[in-house]
């Protein structure tokens, strides 16, 4: 029986990236609710294709739970905004803390738009790559060994640490275009490694990387 072990480091990583992302989505007003992509103060926000999401990957915290620790982690940042030692890179599991930034951001130009509709993509994207390890990928790492690029999985949860640090700008874009293009490379090792194996769960699983492939097209 092969080691799951990368796989599952693997997708730790991926994990810490989600979470810090999602964290950043609800700081910049992004997330679920009133202020989101497609909610009633963006009006003109065309939806993109709905995806299917998973359970406990996508861990937004609901009503009534706006004080746990993600939360917590992002009022610290702010309560330390001003001291030259926040470096924003502490935090539970290796998450980045988020600067401070003011939920007014003026109009939704259609940059903005543009760029939370790339930040949603790469979050949904992500949420369904970190489901299909689990469910397909897991198994089948068990039964018969292939590669994981686990390299890749860290340096993408680097990324989406270094980009939760960044003000809206050209930075900002360079690191999530730069979080884009990783989480495609980790896909396509992943179908890489999959394509000389004799299962039919292989072949469930590439199909599913191909469509989170198709959800992240070329910037």
């Amino acid at each position: 029986m092969a080691s799951p072990a990368p796989l599952v480091a693997s997708i730790s990583h991926q994990m810490v990236a989600l979470q810090t992302l999602q964290l950043l989505q609800q700081e910049w007003g992004w997330g679920d609710g009133p202020g989101a992509p497609g909610g009633p103060c963006d009006p003109d926000h065309v939806p993109t294709a709905p995806t299917r999401r998973s359970g406990p990957v996508r861990a937004r915290p609901g009503p009534g739970r706006e004080e746990g620790a993600g939360a917590a982690r992002i009022r610290g940042a702010r309560a330390r905004a001003s001291s030259p030692e926040v470096e924003g890179l502490r935090g539970a599991e290796g998450g980045a803390e988020l600067l401070p930034f003011p939920r007014d951001r003026g109009p939704c130009t259609l940059a903005r738009m543009a760029m939370r509709s790339a930040l949603a993509r790469v979050v949904d994207s992500t949420s369904e790559l970190v489901s299909v390890e689990q469910t397909l990928l897991g198994p089948l790492q068990q039964e018969r060994s292939f590669p994981i690029h686990l390299k890749d999985s860290v340096e993408f949860r680097n990324i989406c640490s270094h980009l939760a640090l960044q003000i809206e700008g050209q930075q900002f874009d360079r690191d999530l275009n730069a979080a884009h293009q990783c989480l495609k490379t980790i896909v396509k090792k992943l179908i890489q490694s999959l394509a000389n194996l004799p299962s039919d769960t292989h072949v469930v699983a590439c199909a599913s990387l191909r469509q989170i492939l198709k959800n992240l097209p070329d910037t």
